[in-house]
């Protein structure tokens, strides 16, 4: 026990939830930082597009983001929580401001410079600053650089979270509260002990469940799935948001075209150059992300095509040069030209919406001493379908918010904390005779998942995933209780189970809303309130909860 390393904070995840929360608290507290890559390999450091917020005073209100935040929502999102994350919107902004992110600036009319707001789908105004078309990589690469030179944090580069450890699991008298983690040093293959007086999961989402997704491969639902093995709620699962526009290519794996492009007039077409998004919204390109995302679906199903096209060549070459030169770049490597051709485009998994549920505005889960922020939490702003650029702003925002909480309680947090912790137990396990199993399943999982649980949905077809997904986790259990731990078998365990809590919450959704769309039941149920989809730990079935928190039938 006396090998257990200690800590006040642990941070789970190096994006931009995790490292503003890092830098918020590293002056008063001892922090550590698990990445599964290096430190900035994650979502977060590929978001191209930008951080929604009302900052234009004289042509756009805080009131109105959060009638655009509502309205992509379905009806699922929970008032306090849209109205708090947008207010903060504009103060988050000035905190990365001042820690140096270089967001793209124009003159305006007068010559004045000003920070340049693009639109995207669903917004009815110009609010998404950004770094040109790379605004991800600019913010993680501003906030790793304060990160790396801060005194006050440890960072633990290519270690992945394995579980949580709690007072329940080891067998202590209640209350229940999250005393660390064990983490696997991959380059030395070892797990080694971590206590905290408190933990935060900022584990990103869990698309990498998808045969095809926009998001790297560490997106594998870590912090969802260690949170449910400890107990706590998760909700809203079955809302995955599948990005309309990446770029159609075999070795472009799943590249992101960003939303900006259809913000700044690019039109989708058919293979014969007939525009299409007028037949399903009369938004158009503009459309919210789930509309687009299945219209898409349809006119590939319709014509029996694998992609459509997305065209911006009316622009000119500056234009598109200056907006999105990391997208001309990559569409170039790749043999296309932006500035004179369309280019081909096809749905991927995004965004999880769902996640680990949050009861208050500071990232709090159902275990005491444990936080769940940015992509892995369900704090309620999303609803059934989130809008774009809302998810950095989340990110900012409930960092900010549980830094503030973490800090008023950090005194009573370390009396609760346990400095020693039992040691990884490897006694009754070997060296995996083969791995076949794992990259069998893994490969598996995704295309049922793909084929059966995506933009589309039937009844039948989700049975059907649920069926392969129960002989998977008996397999993976099998394989885990037996054989030393590895990163690539962590993931599948966590993965398995995230498919479990997406096609459970699926099934208990018997109408279409938001990003969860099924033939069986086509239309929304109008019969009773908009719920949530709430899994409880070790219940045999979900709860509805209403978005205002109040149980339904």
């Amino acid at each position: 026990m006396a090998n257990t390393r200690q800590f006040d904070i642990l941070i789970i995840g190096g994006g931009a939830a995790g490292l503003s929360l890092a830098l918020r608290l590293a002056d008063t507290a001892k922090v550590a930082v698990f990445a599964k890559d290096t430190l900035t390999e994650g979502s977060s450091l590929y978001a191209q597009g930008g951080v929604a917020a009302a900052l234009d005073e004289q042509r756009d209100a805080i009131a109105t983001h959060i009638q655009d935040t509502v309205a992509a929502g379905a009806g699922l999102c929970r008032p306090e929580t849209v109205e708090f994350t947008v207010r903060r919107g504009p103060s988050v902004v000035r905190w990365l401001i001042d820690q140096g992110v270089p967001f793209t600036l124009q003159h305006d009319d007068t010559g004045e410079q000003r920070y340049h707001l693009t639109r995207e789908g669903g917004h009815s105004r110009r609010r998404v600053i950004h770094a040109a078309d790379a605004t991800g990589r600019a913010i993680e690469t501003t906030l790793e650089h304060q990160i790396r030179r801060h005194p006050g944090v440890k960072l633990y580069e290519h270690h992945i979270a394995v579980d949580l450890i709690t007072r329940a699991k080891l067998g202590l008298a209640e209350p229940d509260r999250c005393l660390g983690i064990y983490a696997l040093d991959k380059r030395a293959g070892r797990v080694q002990a971590y206590s905290g007086a408190c933990v935060i999961l900022a584990t990103g989402g869990a698309s990498k469940v998808y045969l095809y997704t926009s998001n790297p491969d560490t997106s594998t639902g870590d912090g969802i799935a260690m949170a449910w093995r400890a107990g706590c709620r998760v909700a809203n699962m079955e809302f995955v948001q599948f990005h309309p526009t990446c770029l159609y290519h075999p070795h472009a794996k799943s590249f992101l075209i960003t939303e900006a492009v259809r913000g700044e007039g690019g039109r989708l077409l058919l293979p014969n150059g007939e525009a299409f998004m007028h037949r399903h919204d009369p938004r158009g390109e503009l459309a919210p992300r789930d509309i687009v995302a299945r219209a898409i679906d349809y006119e590939m199903k319709r014509h029996g095509i694998d992609h459509v096209n997305l065209d911006i060549s009316h622009q000119s070459t500056a234009f598109i040069e200056e907006h999105f030169p990391t997208v001309y770049r990559r569409c170039l490597h790749f043999g296309y030209d932006m500035t004179r051709e369309p280019i081909p485009v096809v749905p991927a998994a995004h965004y999880t919406c769902g996640g680990i549920i949050i009861d208050d505005l500071a990232g709090r889960t159902d275990l005491d001493g444990l936080y769940a922020i940015g992509e892995c939490a369900f704090t309620g702003l999303h609803g059934a379908n989130r809008l774009a650029s809302n998810s950095l702003l989340e990110c900012l925002v409930f960092a900010d918010a549980a830094a503030q909480d973490i800090g008023r309680r950090l005194p009573d947090l370390q009396a609760s904390r346990f400095d020693s912790l039992p040691p990884w137990d490897e006694s009754r396990v070997t060296d995996a005779d083969e791995h076949v199993v794992v990259s069998h399943n893994w490969a598996e999982l995704r295309r049922f998942m793909w084929d059966y649980v995506g933009i589309v949905r039937t009844t039948k077809r989700l049975q059907r995933a649920q069926n392969r997904i129960d002989l998977l986790k008996n397999e993976i259990r099998e394989y885990y209780s037996n054989f030393r731990v590895s990163n690539d078998l962590v993931e599948l365990r966590n993965l398995v189970l995230v498919a479990e809590l997406i096609v459970r919450s699926a099934l208990s959704r018997q109408e279409s809303r938001g990003l969860h769309f099924t033939r069986d039941y086509p239309q929304p149920d109008t019969t009773t309130p908009p719920h949530d989809t709430v899994l409880v730990p070790e219940q045999p079935a979900p709860t509805m909860v209403t978005a205002s928190g109040a149980t339904a039938n």
